[in-house]
């Protein structure tokens, strides 16, 4: 299989080459159109050679594939649609078209409005047509070497049972376009009628990384729910993406949606709901927001820090290991807002009156003040300023008994506040987090940019009561 990394710049390189062809032939275009004596090829090549157009040819078209991302067209390199990207060309060059003539036209001399919109139509007929041109051959390109089987998503299937080898044969002998090699069978603890070859499921994730699997495909025996969310939980540390067939699982269950449009039909597990434009908006406007937010508030950083340090004895900051995207651990930061020996006795959940929050602890809780340094952790890309509750591996063990559907929040990057956090509150028993889990996993199937903003309206106006807890 070709690599990921490699295929997504040549993706980008093409982008950027169509976007400086497409910028030259819009200066001509301005040549043109600003020129009234003379339409000859020196003057023409004087216009374009101009220091201020010079420096546009070069930033535009870095701009442009800046836009491109935000689209979301380099997130998956892989199994793309030409109609699909057809609309997303014609989008995404219609919002450059705009940015274009506002940015560098604006001041341009138009006879009518007629003229001007003329102008318009012809700089997004440039921009689309290159645009287009290059995307569809890249993608004819990746067609090709799929379909000649040059190319092959190495997976392992996780079940050793005569559906997982009748599931196999499937995508073997399939017509799809994209086309499997399958390097393993991995038993599943119970399960009857199993194979001879089949490896230890502990050992899948050393196979993984030796073997650079691609994808990890879960064809269990039991079809009920609660062992495939069992299995999954086992499997998302291990980094890759999670696939199975259609009917494994309810699709009512969650967000999970079919992937790849030229291949077999399968399920994937690991991507949340949003468009891929969506995550790249989402991720961006956590990074503008943080960058601001810990700029903008370092003085009350400052004097929250001062406060937490002259009321109790101990560090400001309060780090502890939460479980983040796809299962990673990570190191929460948090204003201390209790004693140092809190949990001696072991992990230990907070209530009402809780005895070991300090007095400047209580107020900061109640504003949610303690939250404030968790901005680092976005910014650093472990959580998002919306999405699930990170919770430690210690209860997250507890809750996935009772709660096994509680292993797909980790498709979604942990969040500062969440759907949960705002309709429930924070949860002094395990009971209550399975139930403030419930609007997570609502979240997680409706997740949006429009629903976190709503989230985040929600969280100021808690703040701004000194609602929480």
């Amino acid at each position: 299989m070709a690599s990921v990394r490699l295929e997504r710049t040549k993706l980008i390189l093409t982008d950027w080459i169509t976007a400086n062809i497409s910028f030259v032939l819009f200066n001509l275009l301005r040549f043109i159109e600003s020129s009234v004596t003379s339409h000859s090829f020196e003057d023409a090549i004087k216009f374009i050679l101009q220091p201020k157009i010079c420096i546009e040819q070069i930033f535009i078209p870095i701009i442009l594939v800046g836009l491109y991302w935000i689209s979301g067209f380099y997130n998956n390199p892989f199994g793309k649609s030409r109609f699909n990207e057809l609309l997303n060309t014609a989008i995404i060059s219609a919002i450059s078209t705009i940015l274009i003539h506002l940015a560098l036209l604006t001041n341009d001399q138009m006879s009518d409005i007629s003229s001007n919109l003329l102008q318009i139509l012809v700089i997004y007929l440039i921009f689309f047509s290159f645009t287009l041109l290059g995307r569809l051959i890249m993608i004819n390109y990746q067609i090709k070497h799929f379909k000649s089987r040059d190319w092959k998503y190495t997976a392992v299937i996780v079940g050793n049972s005569e559906k997982a080898h009748s599931l196999a044969a499937k995508l073997l002998d399939s017509k799809a376009v994209i086309s499997y090699s399958i390097e393993g069978f991995f038993n599943i603890k119970g399960e009857n009628n199993i194979q001879p070859g089949g490896m230890d499921l502990d050992e899948l994730a050393n196979f993984c990384h030796e073997k650079k699997i691609d994808q990890i495909i879960l064809a269990p025996e039991k079809t009920n729910e609660e062992n495939v969310l069992n299995l999954v939980y086992r499997l998302f540390p291990i980094g890759k993406p999670i696939k199975l067939s259609p009917d494994t699982i309810n699709f009512m269950t969650s967000s999970i949606k079919l992937k790849d449009i030229y291949g077999f039909p399968l399920v994937d597990l690991t991507h949340s709901s949003m468009s891929e434009s969506e995550k790249n908006i989402k991720r961006t406007i956590d990074v503008v927001a943080s960058f601001i937010t810990l700029i903008g508030l370092s003085p009350i950083f400052l004097m929250l820090a001062l406060w937490v340090k002259s009321d109790s004895k101990g560090p400001v900051f309060y780090r502890q290991e939460r479980i983040g995207l796809k299962e990673r651990p990570f190191q929460i930061i948090k204003f201390r807002t209790m004693r140092t020996d809190a949990e001696e006795d072991g992990p230990q959940l907070s209530s009402d009156d809780d005895p070991r929050v300090t007095k400047s602890g209580r107020i900061m809780r109640k504003y949610r003040l303690d939250e404030l340094p968790q901005f680092w952790n976005v910014l650093k890309g472990e959580m998002s300023i919306v999405g699930p509750r990170p919770e430690r591996k210690f209860f997250i063990n507890k809750i996935i008994e009772k709660a096994p559907y509680y292993t797909l929040l980790y498709q979604a990057r942990p969040g500062i506040t969440s759907w949960g956090m705002v309709k429930y509150g924070y949860a002094s028993r395990i009971d209550e987090m399975v139930e403030r889990s419930k609007y997570d996993l609502l979240y997680i199937s409706n997740m949006s940019i429009l629903v976190d903003l709503k989230i985040m309206l929600y969280t100021v106006l808690t703040v701004l009561e000194g609602s929480g807890k």
